[in-house]
């Protein structure tokens, strides 16, 4: 039940169909619009049904395999006889010990983090779940020395509740932010997803938390598993901190209290931002609860050069820097990026509202040297703050090759032009990864034909 265009329906429909299945795709997106899904998954005999769903399908079916932007309540899933998700399906099947990651705003970077951590410890290692691929397709060469590290969303837990499945290892929530309130009723409920993670591990397993937040004590307060801190600061505590001078401080472990502290990572990183300088110290923990050495965990963070669509730098033309950030969906993610940079940033922000409350992070628009605006329900709400706070600002543009351009003419030497929207990506994109592409394809384009002047 949606077969989507990241990829996770796609390998789960293949891995079925290769097993004996007899699988029926159902989608509510057209032919034209899966075009690509449906072409990857020619000659395995699959049966469609797209443009809409029908009953009879669910009631006949001997397993129903949702996709995780399908609501739980709906009455096609009711009329199954067993529901599962890719993911339950692997963690049922695959007997590789896990690394999960769940949060708001970082669990990409951390969990990218972690297997570039595994893989430079000399660990052979998969990363899956949220960051588009499937654990389904690397499920055949997993195993119990085969780590396996898991980005999960609160839909994909969610999905699992109840079901016994997930008792990772290591589990490491990020930073908790409101996000996704179109979906959930209140921020209680949002997190009560997030809290999955950690509810069938033991004592023998580790639970990573932000000590600087109150949701992450929250979490600490009620897991089963052994309690690890991240901190920036050093609290005395087991766990890890960062300690030195800004902008640039190190990271730091104890496994107990009194224990002596181990660098786990450098001063020297290529990914900018305090806030991802707090993501790998909360990989690197990630890393050593695993058993990877100290040093090979500061030798491989400190070469990591960060996750595509998150703080992406990926051009630089006439003295101007150009990154991407399309994952940056809610507004506290823009004021992050925003506090990322010294130099002077040419801010391309805006899309489609998903009941995100833009009061509470308006000062962070004021970061911005200027404002290029995308078209979209959330801009709308997003330009009376702008006004009543004088903020300037060029759109909004319902093309994005002219905002692209508009960013061009008002970047000046030394300066930043940051795609980080606030906002969800519908209605002028597919998804963040498309928006996030086609901004590189875009900004590419252009410098190939010459940007256009600055302005003075």
């Amino acid at each position: 039940m949606g077969l989507g265009l990241n990829g996770g329906g796609l390998a789960c429909a293949r891995f079925l169909a290769e097993r004996g299945a007899l699988v029926t795709v159902t989608d509510t997106k057209d032919e034209a619009a899966l075009a690509q899904s449906m072409a990857a998954l020619e000659g395995l005999g699959i049966r469609y049904v797209l443009g809409r769903h029908e009953m009879a399908d669910f009631e006949g079916a001997d397993l129903v395999v949702k996709n995780p932007a399908v609501r739980p309540d709906s009455p096609y899933l009711k009329a199954a006889k067993a529901v599962e998700t890719d993911l339950s399906l692997f963690l049922r099947l695959s007997s590789s010990p896990l690394i999960a990651v769940t949060g708001s705003k970082g669990k990409s970077t951390v969990s990218t983090a972690i297997y570039r951590g595994l893989l430079g410890g000399g660990r052979r290692a998969f990363l899956g779940g949220n960051i588009a691929v499937s654990p389904l397709g690397f499920l055949d060469q997993t195993g119990p020395e085969t780590p396996v590290v898991l980005e999960l969303s609160s839909w994909q837990l969610a999905d699992m509740r109840g079901m016994g499945v997930l008792r990772p290892k290591v589990a490491l929530l990020t930073s908790i932010m409101p996000d996704h309130m179109n979906r959930y009723s209140s921020m209680e409920e949002y997190v009560a997803d997030k809290r999955l993670i950690y509810a069938d591990q033991g004592g023998d397993c580790f639970t990573l938390c932000n000590r600087d937040e109150d949701w992450g004590r929250s979490f600490a307060a009620e897991t089963g598993g052994s309690v690890l801190w991240y901190s920036d600061r050093d609290e005395g505590l087991a766990g890890a901190w960062l300690e030195g001078t800004a902008p640039k401080p190190r990271g730091f472990y104890r496994p107990a209290p009194g224990a002596p502290a181990e660098e786990i990572l450098g001063s020297e990183l290529l990914v900018p931002g305090a806030h991802q300088r707090k993501n790998l110290l909360a990989a690197a923990l990630a890393l050593r609860a695993f058993g990877v050495e100290a040093a090979a965990i500061r030798e491989a963070l400190s070469s990591f050069p960060g996750v595509e669509h998150r703080l992406e730098f990926f051009a630089e033309a006439g003295g101007v820097r150009w990154y991407n950030d399309s994952a940056a969906t809610i507004p506290q993610a823009v004021g992050a990026a925003l506090r990322s940079f010294e130099e002077p940033v040419v801010l391309v922000t805006g899309g489609t509202d998903k009941n995100i409350d833009f009061e509470k992070a308006r000062a962070e628009y004021r970061r911005a040297s200027a404002l290029v605006l995308l078209a979209g329900s959330g801009t709308e709400k997003l330009r009376p703050l702008l006004d009543a706070d004088a903020l300037a600002y060029s759109g909004p543009y319902a093309e994005l090759g002219a905002a692209v351009e508009e960013a061009a003419r008002l970047a000046k030497p030394g300066s930043v032009v940051l795609l980080s929207p606030g906002c969800t990506s519908f209605g002028m994109f597919l998804h963040e990864f498309d928006r996030g592409a086609r901004f590189k394809e875009t900004v590419r384009a252009m410098l190939e034909r010459g940007a256009p002047a600055s302005r003075a």
